[in-house]
């Protein structure tokens, strides 16, 4: 799986399960066996994410303060999301008609709905904070996380920081995370793929 989980990353959804058996040194019998086509290993994984992202939400819920409890959701998710460069391909070529996949996204929307309900009711996030905006943060996070990992891997909790200040959210965090240098900038930005021939 950790395999997969790097190709898809590198490659995105191109990648095959003959390339994965073989980057992982198994045999190609035995990933089809498991996997019979890569879309099952897609669903497969996209499970398990969301099945871990149920469980930081759990674990957030039993806070009592609502604020706390959405504040801790969201960096405990934003740090997560940031060390899985897979998850955006895996989201974007997921089934989301399977039943598990189904189960896993609906339990997680009961909970932050929840979660999100609690703090707007307790005015601990700013009233028109919503659901919408759990998910575009850690879109927006992972994006950061994403383009600046090789060169500034903690950049993305900068961002976080900013907008969890500006949903009303303070983080409880002593030490502000520093803006990345303009070299790390640089080194940052998108390249040309090289030329296929």
């Amino acid at each position: 799986m950790h395999t997969a989980d790097r190709m898809l990353a590198q490659r995105g959804a191109a990648v095959t399960l003959n390339e994965i058996a073989h980057e992982a040194g198994v045999g190609v019998a035995t990933v089809y066996r498991r996997f019979p086509d890569l879309q099952v290993l897609i669903d497969t994984l996209f499970t398990e994410r969301f099945t871990h992202f149920v469980q930081l939400a759990t674990e957030a819920a039993w806070q009592p303060e609502p604020g706390r409890a959405l504040c801790h959701y969201l960096l405990e998710a934003a740090q997560w999301r940031a060390r899985d460069q897979a998850l955006e391909v895996i989201l974007a070529h997921a089934s989301l008609k399977t039943e598990a996949v189904t189960r896993a996204r609906d339990e997680l929307g009961r909970l932050v709905d929840s979660m999100v309900e609690r703090a707007v009711a307790a005015q601990a996030v700013r009233a028109d904070f919503a659901s919408a905006d759990v998910y575009h943060f850690l879109y927006m996070v992972g994006a950061v996380a994403d383009r600046t990992h090789g060169v500034s891997p903690d950049a993305w909790r900068r961002y976080a920081e900013i907008l969890l200040t500006g949903f009303g959210l303070e983080p409880a965090t002593d030490a502000r995370t520093p803006a990345m240098t303009d070299a790390q900038l640089r080194r940052s930005w998108p390249t040309p793929a090289p030329p296929t021939d």
